[in-house]
């Protein structure tokens, strides 16, 4: 089947004329018919999908060569195209449609690619499991009774489900990584400021960062570099000047102290066996330490609801989004946010205006502040002495559906993924295998972690991974 094609391959078909990215996309949109209404990993797919594919083969007939002209992609749904929906899965942006393009939905706009359609994700990019969506959770190709992770699950199933070639998704605490490792795919986190931020809708806003979810690691490099770069319409973002690297010349760091619970034990041994291929390819592992990495998930947990709940503020029934009338100005803002947010986007509001509140500043915001820098500062000495740093992307495979109904349960699971988002370095989820659960075969991950701006080391190890 086309849609089963990388992109790489995809677009050597494509040049080579053997292929039309309306036949590739029809493919798509054959496998989106089948298999989303089980696993809802669309939200809507696009009506003029082949039209957009006919244009990119008008494009490539008269000349035009980019990799991506004519491939087929998904787009999470809380980055903006201009005249769709873009609801971040709440019932507060239902009926929201995009004034404007996102920086990344315009160059891959200009590289030519094919818009799919909007991929389910947690309300507001609000969790780890897809399960906060206001219109049901996106499931897990591998066992449709479990999670696809999240936030980005939507994407990370479509292209694991080869219902789209590659995904954009955006990763907060993991929220790329983590669908990555539950459905078996490719999962890139950028450092903090190589892909432009303009026309995602924010979460937090120092953690936030746009990433791909794809097949390969040639194809997340592939769309990394097409979507990255400095952007005027985002002051965090910035040029990105890769180092260069070999497979047998990188030092690999393992901070096993933070491997002491949580962890199954086949996943750890799915992660040691990938470890010592690795080392056969040339590459050399060390173990490191971390110190202040076993705080990060208190630290996120109070940086993280700190930043929605200013950001989310903007949703207040009076501008834009869902508006609702009460008695009074206090009312309305009491019934809009009530009725539109869902319990997880209630729940880290409150957290976290009480942490920024009079008071509490300074006993918790603050010192997450100084945790964080204290961190950052960490990973930046082992990354002295080290190429990369690697563990398992997730502690777990993905979970049954409603099986983690104690949030608390669900947060520990980021324990690997925050650390990036924390400090800005990139990050990238590659599949190490499966194992097993019920009688299903179940994927993992394996995460590396590089120093800032090092994405092509992430690219290099990531190829070798089998």
């Amino acid at each position: 089947m086309l849609n089963e094609l990388s992109i790489t391959e995809a677009a050597d078909k494509l040049r080579k004329k053997e292929i039309s990215a309306v036949e590739l996309t029809g493919a798509c949109l054959e496998e989106i018919e089948k298999n989303n209404p089980e696993l809802n990993a669309y939200l809507e797919v696009f009506s003029d999908a082949k039209e957009q594919a006919q244009a990119a083969d008008v494009r490539r007939a008269s000349g035009e060569n980019h990799a991506l002209l004519g491939i087929p992609l998904a787009v999470k749904d809380n980055i903006l195209i201009e005249g769709r929906r873009a609801s971040a899965a709440s019932k507060m942006l239902e009926n929201y449609i995009a004034t404007y393009d996102a920086t990344v939905i315009k160059k891959l706009r200009d590289a030519g690619a094919v818009f799919l359609g909007r991929t389910n994700c947690d309300e507001f990019a609000m969790g780890g499991s897809n399960e906060n969506s206001a219109f049901g959770p996106a499931r897990n190709p591998h066992d449709a009774s479990r999670v696809a992770g999240g936030s980005s699950g939507g994407s990370a199933a479509a292209v694991a489900t080869h219902m789209a070639l590659g995904a954009l998704g955006s990763d907060t605490g993991g929220s790329v990584r983590d669908p990555a490792s539950f459905c078996g795919v490719v999962g890139l986190k950028p450092t903090y400021g190589a892909v432009s931020r303009s026309g995602l809708i924010a979460m937090g806003s120092s953690l936030d960062q746009i990433g791909v979810l794809a097949k390969t690691a040639e194809d997340s490099e592939l769309i990394f570099n097409t979507i990255s770069g400095h952007d005027p319409l985002d002051s965090t973002s910035r040029e990105i000047s890769n180092s260069q690297f070999s497979i047998s010349k990188f030092r690999i760091g393992v901070p096993r102290h933070l491997f002491a619970q949580g962890m199954d034990a086949d996943v750890l041994e799915r992660f040691e066996a990938t470890l010592k291929d690795l080392k056969q390819k040339g590459c050399e592992i060390a173990d490191i330490e971390l110190p202040s990495a076993g705080l990060a998930l208190a630290v996120y947990y109070i940086i993280m609801p700190a930043e929605a709940s200013a950001n989310l503020a903007r949703f207040d029934g009076v501008r834009y989004g869902l508006s609702l009338r009460g008695e009074n100005l206090q009312d309305d803002y009491a019934k809009t946010r009530g009725a539109g947010f869902g319990l997880e986007v209630r729940r880290r509001i409150m957290l976290g205006t009480y942490v920024l509140s009079s008071g509490y500043y300074d006993a918790y915001y603050e010192k997450a502040v100084a945790a964080r820098a204290k961190l950052r500062m960490e990973f930046e000495k082992a990354l002295e002495s080290v190429d990369l740093i690697a563990t398992p992307t997730m502690p777990t495979p993905a979970w049954k559906i409603g099986g983690k109904s104690d949030p608390l349960s669900a947060y520990l699971s980021d324990i690997f993924t925050v650390t990036a988002n924390l400090t800005g370095n990139p990050a990238i989820s590659i599949p190490m295998g499966v194992v097993a659960r019920e009688g299903k075969s179940l994927p993992v991950g394996i995460q590396f972690t590089a120093a800032h701006g090092d994405e092509s080391a992430l690219f290099i190890v990531g190829k070798e991974v089998k």
